[in-house]
């Protein structure tokens, strides 16, 4: 049994870290958001919970300026303030943003938001046990390597998430009346403001594949879509 203490103790303090996470992060958004009630968003998220046999899908407004989408791991969709500020100004459409909020119903429906939070545990395993070998084999550097693996692997992740993401919000988004165009029209536009910014990359674009291998995934999904 004192064997086993060392591993038990890990799982309890990596535990403890998924709950305080979730916890933590559920107030936040519970503190700083409010319900989504625009006027030149209220047709899309008619049709998008149309195009599920659902009510209009709710979302909320995440009071924030990095532009970006969250799908909370309770299920919640937000858009940030910097998004909808973006749309007063003209320089996104509501198709646009419905495509973000897909997106981001995707991640809800694979699950991907919870499966973050205990990977995100799981990564930190990964480091403590690498950084543990790897200090005593090549001290000063293990921990560097460990978090680089742990980092590795967690990108990996995410951009198969990403993925996964971008397939179930054009398959919404078609079925919805509204096409791909709106979703790889929007990744270009935050991919230039990337470019003009070097210093101030969109949120929505870190941790995610590179955008002309996204949009290249969405037209091979629309082409085998249109040959089923």
């Amino acid at each position: 049994m004192l064997k086993l203490l060392p591993l038990l103790l890990l799982i309890a303090y990596l535990a403890a870290m998924w709950f305080f996470s979730a916890w933590r992060l559920r107030r936040d958004l519970d503190e700083n958001s409010t319900r989504l009630d625009h006027p030149r968003l209220n047709d899309v998220l008619m049709q998008l919970g149309q195009a599920m046999d659902l009510p209009p899908v709710k979302a909320h407004i995440y009071e924030v300026e990095p532009v970006n989408g969250l799908a909370a791991p309770d299920g919640r969709i937000f858009l940030t303030r910097g998004f909808i500020r973006k749309l007063d100004a003209c320089e996104v459409t509501p198709e646009e943003l419905g495509s973000v909020i897909a997106h981001e119903l995707g991640h809800v429906a694979h699950g991907h938001s919870r499966r973050r939070m205990i990977d995100f545990a799981g990564q930190n395993a990964i480091r403590l046990a690498l950084s543990a070998i790897l200090g005593r084999l090549i001290p000063g550097l293990g921990a560097w390597i460990a978090n680089l693996i742990a980092s590795a692997v967690s990108a990996r992740l995410s951009r198969q998430d990403e993925f996964e993401a971008d397939r179930f919000a054009s398959a919404l988004m078609i079925k919805a009346g509204y096409g791909t165009a709106p979703q790889k029209s929007l990744f270009e536009k935050l991919d230039r403001l990337s470019q003009q910014r070097s210093n101030a990359t969109p949120a929505w674009l870190l941790s995610h594949p590179p955008t002309p291998r996204r949009i290249a995934a969405i037209e091979a999904n629309e082409r085998r879509w249109a040959s089923d």
